[in-house]
C-alpha cells in the first residue's frame, strides 16, 4: 500500500479531491496532511475528512530545523509519496534529499510559463490564448522538475478571472487524482504489492 502525505497551505480543494479519490482505494491511503498555516481552511477539511494533520511552524532563519521535523514526521508515518496541493513553501534540497520519496506538485499554468505565485493572474494578463495545469516532480528550483502531465483549455478572458480560475481548478480536481493514483500504483508495483 502506498502511504500518502499531502502538503497544503490554503483552501485545500485539491487536498479534498485527492482524499476523496483515495477514500475507497484498498491499496493507497492518505495518512497525513502537512500544513504551515494555522488559519488555513484545509485544516477544517482535514478534520471533517478525518485525516490527521501536523501544523508546521516555520521559524525565521531556522528552515533546516523545520524541514528536519517534516522529514521525521514523514519517516515516522512511513510515507511513500508526497503531493503538494497549494503548499506555499519552497522545499529545499536538504529536505528533498532526506525524504528519498517522490514529491509531486500541481501548478496552475502550462510550465515553463508563469512559474511561482499568481500564475492564473499572470496568464490572464498575458497574450496567451490557452491556460492550464502542470503536474510535475519537485526539485529545488521552483516549478522546474520533470513534467508528468499537462492539460490546457482556451483562456476565456471575456468571462472574467473568477470564471478562468474555476476552470483551472476544475482541471486540477480532475487530473491530479488520476495522476496521483497512477504514481501510487507504480509505487505498489515496485514494492511488490501488485500481483
Amino acid at each position: 500500500m502506498a502511504r500518502i502525505a499531502i502538503f497544503a497551505s490554503g483552501n485545500g480543494s485539491n487536498f479534498e479531491s485527492l482524499v476523496n479519490s483515495f477514500s475507497n482505494d484498498v491499496e493507497n491511503k492518505v495518512i497525513i496532511l502537512i500544513c504551515d498555516n494555522a488559519n488555513a481552511f484545509v485544516l477544517q477539511r482535514a478534520k471533517r475528512l478525518e485525516i490527521p494533520f501536523e501544523l508546521i511552524k516555520y521559524i525565521k532563519n531556522e528552515k533546516e530545523k523545520t524541514e528536519q521535523r517534516i522529514s521525521e514526521i514523514l519517516t515516522e508515518n512511513k510515507i511513500d509519496v508526497a503531493f503538494l496541493a497549494g503548499y506555499m513553501r519552497i522545499l529545499s534540497l536538504f529536505l528533498l534529499s532526506k525524504l528519498k520519496i517522490p514529491v509531486i506538485n500541481i501548478h496552475p499554468s502550462i510550465l515553463p510559463k508563469f512559474k511561482g505565485v499568481n500564475a492564473i493572474e499572470q496568464a490572464f494578463n498575458s497574450q496567451e490564448k490557452e491556460i492550464g495545469i502542470t503536474i510535475h516532480y519537485v526539485i529545488e528550483e521552483v516549478d522546474s522538475g520533470e513534467i508528468i502531465l499537462q492539460k490546457s483549455i482556451p483562456l476565456q478572458r471575456e468571462k472574467g478571472i473568477e470564471f478562468v480560475e474555476q476552470e483551472v481548478h476544475n482541471l486540477e480536481h480532475k487530473w491530479y487524482p488520476i495522476v496521483a493514483k497512477q504514481i501510487c500504483d507504480g509505487i505498489n508495483f515496485k514494492n511488490g504489492v501488485k500481483r
